[in-house]
């Protein structure tokens, strides 16, 4: 109630002085209107008078003169009228003068005979005139004076009216002020915090809202937005601790983005940590005429991200959103996530070229199809890789100088695209802690050695103070793989390489997804409905559903997997009609040729084999080209009977482990190549080798006829192998690995490995 009463007042008396401040500006101007009107007035009937008036007083003609005044004395608000001769005796005057005004009348005519015709306002016995004297003068030669005298009391009269209409007005106003105020103050102020009271009344109480209040006020929405923030961060404190007593409770260690923070404060507690990416973990575009943000979908930002608000860290990478130059400060530089910022971004800026020979060219048509081993010949351009070796040069410079005048840096370098990176930065800070993590596959010694600069990678990659993997085979096939290329030390009890005095860790670090579980109380469909919701959308009747998530890419096993749904049809018809599989493939590079025609080919073996079994409202296979938020593929995840993944080479494969973390109603089958890391964890998926297309077939068949409890017994023990070994442990055993590392007089020292 105080503040509603200060509130008005304050408006009320804010208002009123800048209504009296105008008000008085007004009445002040319309008073200095009418008093020049009527000086004007005057001043024309002194002028008609000033020819008749002339020659009687140079005869002294008192009669004539006399005669000539009163004519005019009838004049409307005229006074009175003096006549003066040239010895300022008065020669006529007309009727009702005071002596007072008489007195006024010879003072006024002193002031005109010396500076020519003068004016006064004047207040004389509770009337308000003008007083006006007028020179009569033949050739410069002064022969007398005229005094005009005009009642100004109206004017006075005007005066009072308008500030007393002023303050009638005023009286309104405030009055309307305050009951605006009270209502705006009722709906828009005392109502959202009332709600938004109520809302965070019934969070202390353990009572979890299903939504927080509107932010329906204007005024409120950005107090409105931080409190909304500020209690889903309560939630989420509250699940995490709820989530770590029941942990703690059944002997359990799983690990959580909170407990990656622990765990990264206490191993690095006086270390600033710089990860370096391609993609970057926040892209701002352009929506017509605003600027949006996007969040592209990456398991890399859900592992780092803990850790990197942890220690308010900072990622580098590439800026490749057209906004993105437009939201950054002078520095290249902005702090993030928007809503809640905790860490920095900084953003590095390639041309066209650059990215065109970095990225597309010696990246991804030469070290992508070469560590991948999917039977596309590699290409290696020398301007791709001088373009490559530029584009390290500008990352490792953005990286030196975002670390200047830090000691103690710990540098995380993420993927293939920076091979070179470790020993650009490792070469001028050797006080910094490196890792890089390759998270493709690393090929055989015989298959990498075609590569033109593979000695020069290698060194580049030698750098780091740590090189992790996927899996052990790589690891193996990398350290093979120096010892092929290189002059080095190579302990293979420790999995160490000792290169110039440098000693490099090789570990592997097996990567995967966060398993959010779904609140106990939320309303679930099962996955009968939201399968046949599913087909109804895409125009498929069906009853039993597979599904493919992938980018179109050469080395997911696209077109053997088709080849196995074509085999599968044609071994078990009496599924024709039945099943239906549902591949999303997300366009992928498409800048590069093979990419382009890959995504022709996958679309003609679809059509060509859903020529072949189609009927009605049937079709074997629904592809879906374009991509798909995870919001958007979950549900298929959640729907379908099985889930395959065919890679032909991979080096994780995080969609085996999506497909997991997404059934919590324990069901569905898995469906997975043998030549992908995720098959070295999942041993109770389907292993297949995806170039055997009988193969293929029968393990289709196998997981639509399989046992009910057999299908969720392997289900369970997948679903807890992905939650014990989620991406945030994986990011703490990086972090964990890098922390032991000692760093004395610029060389990484390796102690017996824990």
């Amino acid at each position: 109630m105080r503040l509603t009463v200060r509130l008005i007042v304050s408006l009320a008396a804010g208002v009123v002085f800048l209504a009296l401040l105008f008000s008085y500006l007004q009445v002040r101007g319309q008073m200095q209107g009418m008093r020049g009107d009527l000086v004007k007035r005057a001043a024309a009937v002194a002028g008609g008078l000033d020819d008749v008036l002339e020659p009687m007083v140079e005869r002294h003609a008192q009669r004539d003169a006399q005669r000539a005044i009163d004519r005019f004395s009838t004049r409307e608000r005229l006074a009175g009228l003096v006549v003066f001769d040239d010895q300022s005796q008065v020669l006529a005057v007309t009727s009702g003068l005071t002596p007072t005004l008489m007195r006024k009348a010879e003072s006024i005519t002193q002031r005109g005979n010396a500076a020519g015709d003068y004016s006064e306002f004047y207040d004389s016995d509770d009337t308000y005139l003008l007083v006006y004297g007028h020179r009569l003068s033949r050739e410069s030669q002064m022969m007398g004076a005229l005094s005009v005298f005009y009642d100004a009391g109206y004017i006075e009269q005007q005066r009072n009216r308008l500030w007393e209409g002023t303050f009638m007005r005023l009286l309104g106003l405030v009055a309307t002020i305050a009951v605006i105020t009270l209502m705006i103050i009722r709906w828009s102020i005392i109502g959202p915090i009332a709600r938004t009271a109520d809302w965070l009344r019934q969070l202390r109480a353990g009572k979890v809202p299903k939504a927080p209040p509107p932010a329906d006020a204007t005024l409120l929405q950005p107090l409105a937005r931080e409190v909304t923030h500020l209690v889903r961060s309560l939630e989420t404190a509250r699940a995490v601790a709820e989530e770590e007593a029941r942990l703690r409770d059944a002997a359990e260690s799983i690990w959580t983005a909170e407990r990656l923070r622990a765990h990264v404060r206490s191993k690095m507690p006086n270390s600033p940590l710089f990860v370096v990416s391609n993609r970057e973990p926040y892209m701002h575009v352009h929506r017509g005429k605003d600027i949006e943000m996007l969040v592209p979908a990456s398991g890399l930002v859900t592992a780092l991200e803990p850790i990197l608000r942890a220690c308010d860290g900072e990622w580098i990478a590439h800026g490749a959103g057209d906004g993105d130059q437009e939201t950054v400060d002078q520095h290249d530089r902005l702090r993030v996530p928007p809503d809640h910022p905790e860490y920095t971004l900084r953003r590095v800026w390639l041309t066209k070229e650059e990215e065109d020979g970095y990225y597309y060219g010696f990246s991804n048509e030469g070290l992508w199809p070469l560590c991948h081993i999917a039977h596309t010949r590699p290409v290696f351009r020398a301007t791709d890789w001088s373009a490559y070796q530029e584009a390290n040069q500008k990352f490792a410079h953005a990286v030196l100088e975002e670390m200047t005048g830090t000691s103690n840096p710990v540098v995380l370098v993420q993927d293939y695209h920076f091979a070179l990176l470790p020993h650009l930065v490792k070469e001028l800070r050797p006080d910094a802690r490196v890792a890089i993590f390759w998270h493709i596959p690393w090929p055989n010694a015989e298959a990498f050695g075609i590569c033109p600069w593979q000695k020069e990678l290698l060194d580049g990659l030698l750098g780091a103070d740590l090189v992790g993997f996927h899996v052990q085979a790589h690891c193996n096939n990398f350290l093979e793989t120096v010892d092929r290329a290189l002059e080095s030390q190579i302990d293979w009890e420790r999995f160490t390489v000792k290169r110039g005095g440098h000693v490099t860790r090789v570990r592997p670090f097996p990567i995967s997804v966060a398993v959010n579980e779904r609140p106990a109380d939320e309303p679930r469909e099962n996955s009968y409905e939201l399968r046949g919701k599913l087909l109804k959308n895409l125009g498929i009747e069906a009853n039993f559903m597979g599904i493919g998530v992938d980018r179109a890419d050469y080395t997911k096993g696209l077109l053997e997997r088709f080849r196995g749904v074509e085999r599968f049809f044609e071994k078990f018809p009496a599924y024709v009609g039945r099943f239906t599989f549902v591949q999303i493939a997300s366009p992928s590079r498409m800048q590069i040729k093979r990419y382009h025609d890959m995504l022709d080919d996958v679309t003609h073996e679809a059509e060509r084999i859903n020529s072949k079994f189609q009927d009605g409202n049937w079709k074997p296979i629904a592809l879906l080209t374009r991509h798909h938020a995870h919001a958007e593929i979950e549900p298929y995840y959640r729907a379908a009977d099985l889930c395959m993944v065919t890679s032909l080479h991979d080096g994780m494969n995080l969609v085996a482990k999506e497909f997991i973390a997404a059934r919590d109603d324990e069901a569905g089958v898995l469906i997975l190549s043998q030549f992908t890391g995720a098959s070295y964890e999942l041993r109770d998926a389907l292993i297949v080798n995806p170039y055997d297309t009988e193969q293929l077939a029968e393990a289709i068949h196998l997981a639509l006829e399989m046992d009910p409890e057999n299908r969720h017994v392997r289900m369970q023990h997948m679903r807890r192998e992905v939650k014990e070994h989620n991406v945030f442990r994986w990011a703490g055993n990086l972090i964990g690995e890098l922390a032991e590392i000692r760093v004395e007089n610029g060389a990484a020292a390796v102690g017996q490995p824990s």
